[in-house]
């Protein structure tokens, strides 16, 4: 079984929301966890569309190599080079995160616009729901809706990611993988 624990960083919460930081934890049996993240060249985003509250939320103008002052280009690149990458990689895997379906809307709504075809499986994985189900199973209190993933998380003995790496993408995909490997014990081979 293959496995992506995924994460964006975007522009919205709307639909046409843009995906300006991708991670992506490709999990396959018997190997170590292959992590990739990317910044999305700004020219790609539509800025112009985007919301100041969800820009902040995820530190886009203190973290982004185009506006935190990174002279270099190596830190980002264009859309269509990495939704190529983030396709290939998630091509027949689980996507498993923190509401994934926020994730693998953005990034099949962007692909779709760019003439690639998401191949990911339609399963997708919702942590918050896993470890309310490893609650109930074990006998111990679920808390009632609406959840919040750090509190689940804490439940289980998994601590969210600090300051520094909360909504981050690649924090929060490890976060993902750390919270699965909790309740499902299968951490990956080497690691």
């Amino acid at each position: 079984m293959k496995l992506c624990f995924i994460d964006t960083e975007t522009t919205s919460l709307r639909p046409d929301r843009r995906a300006w930081e991708i991670a992506v934890i490709l999990r396959r049996p018997g190997h170590p966890d292959d992590e990739r993240c990317w910044f999305i060249d700004v020219a790609d985003l539509d800025l112009g569309n985007a919301n100041a509250g969800s820009l902040r939320i995820g530190r886009f103008f203190e973290r982004h190599p185009q506006y935190c002052g990174d002279p270099e280009p190596h830190g980002y690149r264009a859309e269509y080079d990495v939704l190529r990458e983030v396709e290939a990689l998630t091509r027949d895997a689980y996507l498993v995160g923190a509401v994934p379906s926020f994730d693998a809307e953005v990034l099949g709504a962007r692909m779709r616009a760019r003439g690639i075809c998401p191949a990911w499986h339609y399963h997708l994985q919702d942590f918050g729901t896993l470890i309310a189900g490893y609650l109930a199973g074990q006998g111990n209190p679920v808390p009632a809706l609406p959840w919040q993933h750090e509190d689940l998380s804490r439940l289980i003995g998994v601590e969210p990611p600090g300051e520094a790496e909360r909504h981050t993408a690649l924090g929060d995909a490890r976060w993902a993988a750390g919270v699965w490997d909790a309740v499902l014990g299968s951490a990956p081979a080497g690691q």
